[in-house]
């Protein structure tokens, strides 16, 4: 008797630990996603309404629209017109997803909308692709043993003008003496120091020091000795990304990426009017990093989060590995000159200096807006916020925090 049910006991238990850990893997087909109440994802239902109601209350105090917010903000610097598609957003939105399930919502989770900087994640990782690839055989290696020689698509462009003979007509973006010591791992965690013009923007033109004789005559830093986030550089990456792909990055975003972890088919990636350059014949847009001067990733809520889940995962989705652990393990490791910067635009919580009401392993995506992809793999939770004021976003953190289940 006692044996018998010691036997049903340990059924009981190897079906709870089985349903536990199917739990926790669950991976959202393709069109749908399963919800669970907050009390079944353990979640106190009252303090996670006051939380969801805070974030509501918490909408970005910017215009809707993101061409006057843009202009607004970043067009007052020096060549700071807008050069890429913009769009009106919508109402502050998010989702809450835990062990894979959705919990709740506010918003319009389906609405396309721009998603500034976290264009930046995606960006890097068509450049892990490649690193998983072998395409780049190491991210410390310098970027100008990967250039090739670039044109830019200029239609009705001739090569016969008298007064351009000599000078050269290619995009060369590490021909000067500092951009070629610069490797794939310093581009990618801000601290290249690249120096050039690109789409007709400066480097320097980028959040520009207020002090303008530093313009043109700034001494520049070794590669990895300062971190500075400027979209002229994000943009080079792209370019030099496109160079090693020779075809479309939201090509190969969609294809081994998007597509994998059943996103819509709803998104775009938009580069500049004057972003064409031709390869193998072809004329393809260099996208660019962000929406900074338009452009960048146009997404939806429910895209983001799908994105955030395999980050959370380390790259894995279901059985497949997307994105290999070693490139995500560089990604989430902390720049010496920036503890809570890893690879593009992977915003991490090194000592709980980022958001203190968070998991030190917590990490975010995030963008102008504000818009967060939030990745907290200790409690298995990915959130996706939007239009939320960037000031608000630790405590709503906290009100998250204070509304799961001890």
């Amino acid at each position: 008797m006692l044996k018998s049910k010691l036997k049903l006991l340990f059924v009981v238990l190897i079906a709870f630990v089985s349903i536990s850990y199917a739990q926790s893997n669950y991976i959202p087909p393709a069109g749908t996603w399963e919800h669970r109440t907050p009390e079944q994802a353990k979640f106190d239902p009252a303090k996670l309404k006051e939380a969801i109601d805070f974030a509501k209350a918490s909408e970005a105090k910017g215009p809707r629209s993101q061409e006057l917010g843009l202009t607004q903000s970043f067009g007052q610097a020096p060549f700071g017109e807008i050069v890429g598609p913009t769009k009106d957003r919508g109402d502050a939105t998010g989702l809450i997803i835990r062990n894979g399930y959705v919990v709740a919502e506010w918003g319009d989770a389906l609405r396309v909308d721009m998603t500034h900087s976290v264009t930046k994640s995606f960006l890097s990782t068509v450049v892990g692709i490649a690193f998983d690839r072998k395409m780049i055989r190491s991210l410390q290696d310098k970027m100008a043993d990967y250039a090739a020689p670039t044109y830019a698509y200029r239609p009705g462009q001739r090569f016969d003008v008298g007064e351009e003979f000599g000078s050269s007509r290619s995009i060369d973006l590490f021909a000067t003496e500092h951009n070629r010591k610069i490797t794939w791992e310093t581009m990618l965690r801000q601290t290249s120091d690249w120096e050039g013009t690109l789409w007709g923007k400066p480097d320097w033109a980028d959040r520009p020091d207020r002090d303008s004789s530093k313009w043109l005559n700034r001494v520049r830093g070794e590669p990895g000795a300062a971190y500075e986030y400027n979209d002229v550089r994000v943009n080079a990456l792209a370019l030099a990304a496109l160079n090693i792909w020779r075809r479309p990055l939201p090509q190969v975003l969609k294809e081994n990426i998007m597509d994998e972890i059943g996103a819509s088919n709803t998104w775009r990636w938009y580069g500049y009017e004057n972003s064409y350059v031709v390869i193998d014949g072809q004329i393809i847009q260099s996208v660019s990093g962000g929406g900074h001067w338009g452009g960048g990733m146009f997404i939806n809520a429910y895209d983001m989060a799908r994105f955030g889940l395999l980050t959370s995962r380390n790259g894995k989705w279901g059985n497949k590995q997307l994105l290999s652990t070693e490139f995500i393990r560089q990604a989430k490791t902390p720049t010496p000159v920036q503890p809570t910067y890893g690879f593009m635009n992977w915003f991490l919580n090194t000592d709980k200096k980022l958001y203190p009401n968070a998991p030190a392993t917590a990490f975010v995506h995030v963008g102008n807006g504000t818009n967060i992809v939030y990745v907290d793999p200790e409690n298995d939770i990915v959130i996706v916020a939007r239009w939320i004021e960037n000031n608000k976003i630790n405590e709503f953190i906290g009100k998250i925090s204070a509304s799961l289940g001890k």
